[in-house]
């Protein structure tokens, strides 16, 4: 039998594969647990329900796409506003792009995992909250901490925003926010 975090990782590929194929809420525990090889009862042992799967399968996600908004930041990490700009550029065209975001704000309802990305998303903000914070203060450690905090929560909260309830082009909307980072933090 496999170890437990491969279990837990193709379970989790099974869910992604089966919210982007059918949809999250058309998925059924028996035919992901199938998928990966395992039996229901495996699944319900590693997360508990199908809210601890759904909730899983976007932490991971979550940190898959958080270490794309690093390597963005990463690429322009000289300048505050470049980085910021491609951290969100990042963020909303891959928001664009990624089937299982696609698929999310595209399902009715609320069996489905838009929650997880509006009413439910507290996991998600804390996530990408600290990621931020973390990385603002190895790239930037004259920022006090309290305000790559605040940063950090609205910055995740508007690119949240941009993602559910899409407006301008992701290169306005990033544009945008990074003028509102960039200020904030070039004035503490």
């Amino acid at each position: 039998m496999a170890a437990m975090p491969d279990v837990r990782d193709a379970l989790l590929d099974a869910a992604y594969d089966a919210a982007v194929t059918t949809g999250w809420q058309r998925a059924r525990m028996a035919d992901i647990a199938s998928a990966a090889g395992v039996s229901r009862q495996t699944l319900y042992d590693q997360f508990g329900s199908r809210e601890g799967l759904a909730l899983h399968l976007a932490l991971r996600e979550t940190e898959r796409f958080l270490d794309g908004v690093e390597r963005a930041m990463d690429r322009r990490a000289g300048d505050v506003h470049e980085a910021f700009e491609a951290a969100a550029t990042f963020a909303l065209k891959q928001a664009e792009n990624n089937p299982l975001i696609r698929s999310i704000l595209t399902e009715d309802g609320e069996a489905g995992l838009l929650p997880y990305m509006t009413t439910r998303a507290e996991p998600l903000i804390d996530a990408a909250r600290e990621r931020l914070v973390a990385y603002l203060a190895e790239n930037w450690p004259g920022i006090d901490s309290g305000v790559a905090h605040e940063v950090g929560e609205v910055v995740t909260r508007l690119t949240l925003s941009y993602i559910v309830l899409p407006g301008p082009t992701p290169a306005t909307a990033a544009h945008r926010i990074a003028t509102v980072a960039a200020h904030v933090l070039e004035r503490v």
